[in-house]
């Protein structure tokens, strides 16, 4: 594995394969969880979807963990009913979160099935008095979005704790995201990026700060081989 800088990344550790970085992902988040556990009692963990996330999952419901006292939440969620395979909820739930006895109470989902405005408002609510994160997972999309925050749109400026998006580049364009600041505000923060694809974005993102990842300050970054510019 080898580690590299750039102004823009907190730390930067460049991972052989898709693998390698699953298993250093979830490494991370079991060592933010027992750093979380020994300092406050609790754990509080926003997840990404996306399959390189759900590598990560994968790996994470093999782990032997008290989840009892880990509180999960999302950091998007596409605006589509309930159990459509598309949601990221969906997605955790398969990959990871039915397969650990987690309490039902601990899981927060995001009620994107009630449209962009309603679902925000409410998840705005179920967040009260869990701000700030102890962690919060990340991707980048090939644009320079992360989350549901993408290039160019009005969510990118809002500043309520979670914000509703419309006109998202790509469908489904309406979704539900939290904003820049609750992002920001994250005891920790770690992207996870993955393939070939994302190598022209990694790239320009230190020399355009105005991208939504870019805007993300502090954060830690997995990057396998095939994504890394410098490769």
């Amino acid at each position: 594995m080898k580690t590299s800088k750039l102004p823009i990344f907190s730390r930067l550790e460049v991972c052989p394969d898709a693998e390698t970085l699953a298993a250093a992902a979830a490494q991370r988040i079991l060592a933010a969880a027992q750093d979380a556990l020994a300092q406050r009692g609790r754990f509080s963990l926003a997840l990404a979807g996306g399959s390189t996330p759900r590598r990560c999952y994968e790996r994470l419901r093999q782990a032997a963990f008290d989840w009892s006292r880990v509180d999960v939440y999302f950091g998007d969620e596409r605006c589509l009913p309930v159990a459509h395979p598309d949601r990221n909820d969906v997605m955790a739930a398969d990959a990871w979160l039915d397969r650990v006895p987690l309490p039902a109470a601990n899981r927060h989902v995001i009620p994107a099935e009630r449209g962009p405005e309603a679902a925000a408002q409410a998840y705005a609510g179920a967040l009260a008095g869990a701000l700030p994160f102890d962690l919060v997972l990340l991707g980048l999309g090939e644009d320079g979005h992360t989350a549901s925050l993408f290039p160019g749109n009005e969510a990118l400026g809002r500043t309520e704790a979670v914000v509703p998006v419309f006109r998202a580049p790509k469908p489904p364009a309406e979704r539900v995201s939290l904003s820049l600041d609750t992002l920001n505000s994250a005891r920790r923060k770690l992207f996870l990026v993955s393939g070939a694809g994302k190598r022209d974005i990694l790239a320009r993102l230190a020399a355009d700060p105005a991208l939504p990842a870019a805007r993300i300050h502090g954060a830690e970054w997995l990057v396998d081989r095939d994504a890394w510019p410098g490769a």
